[in-house]
């Protein structure tokens, strides 16, 4: 089995070095220091408050090409929970929960690319994620895809084999309407024509 590279982060050095100490006899991770920082695959950073120095930090760690983060905190409000889940952490652990034990759980599930969040708080969050659409996205037109209505709908009958005078008829738009709106989406998600458009939608799920 291979041993997943972490690098520990925490502001001050004792609660570093304890965590560190933890997990170094762990047959499933090894610990890197800041030199071998770019060997790691995930970041564990231990802080009290997700405040904005922990925010700074985690942008940081996934700048320097860390994108699987792991935050142990000591209390998380329902704001920081967003917070810290907007700028990258794949993984939350209380500090009071962090046996070496469930580190090693989430840290394994932050490596191949899967969340891991304490329940309670994956409530929290499914909460805060519900009243971001129904309250913010949805009055707007958008989803958390990034796409609106209208622009799932002409990607969905370019799928099924429609050009843009027949899209234009079935949704009632002018044909200049319809290249607006396929020039949006392509312009705004970095796609280069029709078929990569259509691509981009079957992998989101939205056709």
């Amino acid at each position: 089995m291979e041993r997943i590279p972490v690098f520990v982060y925490a502001r001050d050095p004792i609660s570093e070095a304890g965590v560190a100490s933890q997990l170094r006899p762990r047959p499933e991770v090894r610990v890197v220091d800041a030199s071998e920082m770019h060997e790691a695959k995930v970041a564990l950073i231990v802080t009290d408050r997700v405040d904005e120095d922990a925010i700074r930090l985690l942008r940081a760690v996934k700048r320097g090409g860390l994108s699987k983060s792991v935050l142990v905190a000591t209390s998380l409000d329902d704001a920081e929970l967003v917070a810290a889940v907007e700028v990258g952490a794949v993984g939350l652990v209380r500090r009071s929960e962090a046996s070496p034990e469930r580190l090693i759980k989430v840290i394994q599930s932050a490596a191949v690319g899967e969340g891991s969040v304490p329940p309670d708080l994956l409530g929290r969050l499914l909460e805060q994620v519900g009243r971001l659409q129904s309250q913010v996205l949805s009055p707007r037109g958008l989803s958390f895809n990034g796409l609106s209505a209208r622009e799932i709908d002409v990607l969905r009958l370019i799928a099924d084999g429609f050009d843009t005078a027949e899209i234009a008829q079935q949704l009632s738009y002018s044909e200049r309407t319809v290249k607006h709106v396929l020039h949006d989406i392509t312009s705004r998600m970095q796609l280069r024509n029709r078929s990569h458009a259509v691509a981009f939608a079957l992998r989101q799920g939205l056709i």
